[in-house]
């Protein structure tokens, strides 16, 4: 049985398989057009966001029985033409869930610190303390949207602090002891916090925009480390521009391309992005949170673990 390596991703992965029979073949670069054109010969895909797995690449994979997405979005896959196809969708949300909630939990303590700003400050020369006065979390309210795998791993860290967790999901019966399950009108009306934990779907695309914000009852922080097009840039911008939003911290950008691995335009053409940079109530990391040494280990085995499953190994 053949299978495509579209990313690279821990040698952990393509060894085991080989020692479980299968063949493993590595095309990082080829256009999306030339894999169409040789996929007919392969069994499964490992991919993590490279190429879109759209119905035309899909019908051309004649052979396929298995696309695996080594993370935990997996916006870029028809899965319903997948699954019309009798193709089983593989992903590992489960892999870095840790990283993503220790990252949200220091973005957001630096955020609200101001502990990256004065650090830059003081490489600068400056040494401003009153002008740095940060915030406590205690007794501030923390609202999750979205309690998957990484939703839970960030409110089991904050589980150590005095504050008070809610979260909002379109799923119910999530909650659990460390968060308590809310309705987004209620997140708008008390969270101190917002932090983002949704897939990338219809109903959470731009999710965060000014119609949110003037929904909001209070000023509050925000913190995103799922997918870029969950806020509406220019919108924060705005929010943040009236003091509605007290600051954001930000691992995922709207102008990342699909690849993760570039932003779309160079920062010195774009205002919104500008004005991200440069500004003290920012924090921006380009894509990392749950891109850790650790993460890319553990992300390949559960996708291993599953492969083993789906053919009873």
């Amino acid at each position: 049985m053949k299978i495509l390596h579209l990313d690279s991703t821990h040698p952990y992965l393509s060894n085991e398989l080989n020692k479980l029979g299968f063949d493993n073949f590595f095309d990082f670069k080829s256009s999306k057009k030339e894999i169409e054109n040789k996929l007919f010969i392969y069994h499964g895909i490992i991919i993590r966001s490279r190429i879109p797995i759209d119905k035309v690449l899909i019908d051309k994979a004649t052979n396929l029985k298995f696309i695996a997405r080594v993370g935990s979005g997996i916006e870029n896959i028809d899965i319903k033409h997948a699954k019309k196809n009798n193709i089983k969708i593989i992903s590992s949300p489960e892999g870095n869930s840790n990283a993503v909630g220790e990252h949200a939990l220091g973005m957001l303590l630096s955020l609200i610190n101001n502990i990256s700003y004065s650090h830059n400050e003081i490489i600068n020369g400056k040494w401003s303390r009153e002008a740095n006065r940060g915030y406590e979390l205690k007794n501030k309210t923390v609202g999750l949207i979205g309690y998957g795998h990484t939703g839970k791993s960030f409110a089991k860290k904050l589980s150590g602090f005095d504050v008070s967790t809610i979260f909002f999901d379109l799923k119910s019966n999530l909650k659990n002891e460390f968060a308590s399950e809310v309705t987004l009108k209620e997140i708008k009306e008390t969270a101190d916090v917002i932090s983002i934990h949704s897939s990338l779907t219809k109903e959470s695309y731009e999710i965060l925009n000014t119609k949110f914000i003037n929904e909001c009852k209070k000023p509050f922080w925000l913190i995103n480390t799922s997918r870029g097009n969950c806020v509406k840039i220019n919108d924060l911008i705005k929010g943040i521009k009236e003091k509605k939003v007290l600051g954001a911290a930000l691992d995922v950008l709207e102008f990342e391309k699909k690849s993760f691995e570039k932003l779309l335009e160079p920062s010195n053409s774009n205002d919104d992005l500008s004005f991200l940079i440069n500004s003290k109530k920012i924090i921006l990391t380009p894509h990392i949170a749950g891109w850790t040494h650790e993460s890319k280990l553990l992300l390949v085995k559960i996708i291993l673990k599953k492969i083993k499953k789906l053919f009873a190994l």
